[in-house]
């Protein structure tokens, strides 16, 4: 499981240099994001809209991120008459329907106004494609439905004091268990042995080019020596 990790030990430097943030101190705030889509199973006659989505951020432990992040501005397709949608508490999504993919933008903001938003770009998917996972979707629906989510981690380097205390006194957002759509774990390792069995094979390759290139030179030598005794 992926944890929250705090680097090095906070020092107590609060001075004009330090800008009220504590130095040599970072916090990492795994979350996951992204979309689910359910199919009509045909064109609404109505709008013409084919799908309904929903767009979401949260975290990925069970934390209340809403003890750190003020909130959340997510900007939709422009031909949505609210392209704009902002909210302030859990859980951070927007429910629509639509029948195209394009992208959302992402805000977060931070209950510290010194702390730089973060911003997130994500491709709103409806179709099947090599990036969409079948769900177990929300109300156990599975026909007609994808996720596409993806997990990224928010870092606070040199926070300041009062986001250090939000940051490390978040509470749990359910009592329940709290589980993803992905399993980020089971993708972590299958990644990781691809990209060793990758790296492997490059070795053997250039192992095999080594071989290759050693046999010509062995090659050219012995041409040389026949030459020079003609």
């Amino acid at each position: 499981m992926i944890q929250n990790i705090q680097k090095h030990q906070p020092s107590q430097d609060y001075g004009p240099d330090s800008g009220g943030r504590i130095k040599g101190f970072c916090i990492v705030k795994p979350i996951v994001f992204g979309n689910y889509a359910r199919f009509f199973g045909k064109k609404r006659e109505e709008d013409g809209h084919t799908h309904e989505w929903t767009v979401y951020v949260k975290p990925y432990n069970n934390e209340d991120m809403s003890t750190y992040v003020k909130k959340v501005h997510f900007k939709l397709h422009e031909s949505y008459a609210n392209q704009n949608r902002v909210i302030t508490k859990p859980p951070y999504e927007v429910t629509e329907t639509g029948w195209g993919e394009f992208e959302i933008i992402i805000k977060i903001y931070f209950h510290d106004p010194n702390e730089r938003p973060v911003t997130l770009y994500h491709i709103l998917k409806l179709f099947q494609s090599g990036v969409t996972i079948p769900p177990p979707m929300p109300h156990g629906e599975v026909k007609n439905s994808l996720v596409s989510e993806f997990y990224e981690e928010l870092l606070f380097q040199d926070p300041s004091a009062l986001m250090e205390q939000l940051l490390t006194n978040s509470r749990p957002l359910t009592i329940g268990q709290y589980t993803h759509h992905t399993d980020f774990e089971d993708k972590k390792e299958t990644t990781i042995k691809k990209i060793t069995e990758a790296q492997e094979k490059v070795t053997q390759e250039i192992l095999v080019l080594r071989n290759k290139i050693n046999s010509a030179k062995n090659t050219i030598s012995l041409f040389k020596d026949e030459i020079s005794r003609v």
